[in-house]
């Protein structure tokens, strides 16, 4: 483990890297053109050398109440080591995975894996999808604002959501792509939203239709968003822990436990802007794309029906983890402004401000 970095430094040193990366970055896309052959031995021993190191960095970090449920994962683990059996769950792949994890490895090996399990999709789908250029999708994914606390507190919900990246990966071999959204909805159960949104894309892929009802979800939340709390609590989504996240009392400190979150939806329009801006205005067509672009906006619509819900993290990150390839994606497939390499370092450097800001001023 990495012992020697104290657990309270560990968020810290991870963004400050970060924002010299971004940084650093910025300054690359200023001076060389997207396509120089220094720039790409920049972002490719870049890239790689922090892909290596953030699933090491974050799978080998101590067991501590710096890194929230680590320490409940942690608990569960010790127990399986010791041969207790499995429990009865919805996410039952979750629990024969941990249990063989604990079977034969140490718990540092464990989270490793999990990291590795959370951030290798990450970068494979940024190389699928954008090729030589698959830094600049990866460098969004890993400075996300969601992305630190689904790595090391809520680990199930972020393996889960990445094993259905990786399984879009296989959009041309259904049999793979269907392996990969089976262990995802094994692993945590509210990946079936993301899954069927995906799914949906199949059937209708006009983004048009879905922005205005993205826009739609928006008054019906402020003017009956207990209706849908109720509604969506009722029908049993994802399980009876997940419904109890809905209707549960607000805890003092939980993520949008009061009120309709205007400062979280503004955060979700980026992606929202994004898609707009290249798809409607632009005129930008691409299938691959929509069906990105669709399943965010029908997930991320889910959770602002349910904004004012305790504990509507959990349902924010169903959109969130997608927040990335929907604005980058675009930009490394067609060319829209005139020096466009630099436009992208600006948007990374914007789109990380807002976690960077979020961190040392909102919750300072």
């Amino acid at each position: 483990m990495f012992s020697f970095i104290p657990p309270e430094t560990y968020y810290p040193i991870y963004i400050n890297v970060c924002l010299f990366l971004v940084i650093f970055t910025l300054f690359h896309t200023w001076i060389l053109r997207i396509d120089n052959p220094s720039n790409l031995t920049f972002i490719n021993v870049a890239g790689y050398f922090f892909l290596i190191l953030l699933i090491l960095y974050m799978g080998q970090r101590e067991v501590s109440r710096y890194f929230g449920d680590t320490v409940n994962y942690a608990h569960a683990y010790q127990n399986y080591a010791l041969g207790g059996q499995i429990e009865e769950d919805t996410d039952m792949g979750w629990h024969i995975f941990i249990k063989f994890m604990a079977t034969y490895v140490p718990i540092s090996t464990f989270f490793t894996v999990v990291s590795f399990i959370y951030i290798f999709p990450l970068y494979k789908l940024s190389i699928t999808y954008l090729g030589q250029f698959w830094y600049y999708g990866f460098i969004m994914f890993i400075v996300s604002f969601s992305f630190w606390t689904y790595g090391v507190n809520g680990i199930r919900n972020g393996a889960a959501c990445s094993l259905f990246l990786w399984g879009i990966c296989y959009e041309n071999r259904k049999l793979i792509m269907t392996l990969f959204f089976f262990l995802a909805t094994s692993f945590h159960q509210t990946s079936l939203l993301p899954i069927v949104a995906f799914l949906i894309t199949y059937i209708y892929n006009n983004p048009k239709f879905f922005f205005l009802g993205w826009l739609l979800c928006i008054p019906l939340s402020l003017t009956a968003g207990g209706v849908w709390i109720n509604l969506f609590a009722s029908l049993g989504f994802g399980d009876d822990r997940l419904s109890g996240y809905l209707t549960s009392s607000s805890v003092e400190g939980t993520f949008a436990s009061t009120g309709f979150r205007w400062d979280f939806l503004f955060h979700s329009a980026f992606a929202v802007f994004a898609g707009w801006y290249f798809v409607l205005k632009r005129k930008f067509e691409d299938t691959t794309y929509n069906r990105l672009l669709i399943t965010y906006l029908i997930c991320n619509g889910f959770w602002i029906l349910v904004i004012k819900a305790n504990f509507s993290n959990r349902f924010a990150y169903l959109s969130w983890f997608m927040m990335a390839i929907i604005i980058i994606y675009p930009m490394l497939k067609k060319q829209f402004f005139s020096n466009q390499h630099f436009m992208i370092g600006k948007v990374m450097a914007v789109y990380f401000s807002f976690t960077y800001l979020m961190y040392y001023i909102y919750y300072s």
